[in-house]
């Protein structure tokens, strides 16, 4: 579904990510993992259209999108979860989502509505509440079901579990295993490596901007630089 080819990413001349090439099949599940300043959120900032390449390509189904702007990609199906939530705090839970849908005008945006306050039963309790007045754990409930209201075929994930609590961790990561199971492929980014690659079908390693090594998660897994480095084994 995605082929990225030779991508280069920089910020004013500085090379963050250099002739990357990463694959994502339709329904896939992959994770992005390395250490701080690697280049994973610069990647997903890339992928979403947040920055220009200096280099390289990316086709979504077999068509060039390397020079389309974000509103296009969220439009053809790339939505992205920014480290950090970015959720619109001086606006409630429910207009939250509204703004996950403002290209939608379908008839099934009730349902997808529906769906994510299904998988987030707390976001219909808090659905008039500011959501800067959310917890951590609740405004990353948000981010998510932002993004799912676009209704992707490829959700970017930007370090999900940043700053929560293991118990909340564990529920934001049995939502996108659900997501995943649905059918939409997820590109994870997440300093829980372990938590990542036991969630994903493959992995990528990243280092200073690079792909290190590459190949199914439970590969990397049991891999013992990737146990040493990334896993404090």
């Amino acid at each position: 579904m995605l082929s990225v080819r030779g991508l280069s990413l920089a910020y004013d001349g500085i090379v963050a990510v250099r002739a990357l090439d990463l694959d994502i099949a339709a329904g896939e599940r992959v994770a992005v993992i390395g250490a701080n300043g690697a280049g994973k959120s610069t990647t997903l900032k890339g992928l979403a259209g947040l920055m220009r390449p200096r280099a390289g390509t990316i086709q979504l189904r077999s068509e060039d999108i390397t020079a389309r702007p974000a509103h296009e990609r969220v439009r053809q199906g790339i939505s992205l979860v920014p480290e950090g939530r970015g959720v619109f705090a001086r606006l409630t839970v429910a207009e939250n989502l509204d703004m996950g849908a403002y290209l939608r005008s379908d008839a099934d945006l009730a349902s997808d509505l529906e769906r994510c306050y299904a998988m987030f039963p707390r976001l219909r309790e808090r659905r008039e509440q500011l959501a800067g007045t959310l917890s951590g754990g609740e405004q990353q409930m948000l981010a998510i079901a932002r993004a799912l209201m676009s209704r992707p075929a490829l959700l970017l994930l930007d370090e999900p579990s940043m700053g929560l609590a293991p118990i909340v961790t564990a529920r934001i990561f049995e939502a996108i295993a659900d997501i995943a199971a649905s059918g939409v492929a997820v590109l994870l980014v997440e300093q829980n490596a372990r938590a990542a690659l036991e969630l994903a079908d493959r992995g990528y390693v990243l280092e200073s901007g690079e792909v290190t090594s590459s190949g199914l998660a439970r590969d990397l897994l049991a891999s013992a630089a990737v146990r040493q480095a990334y896993l404090g084994e």
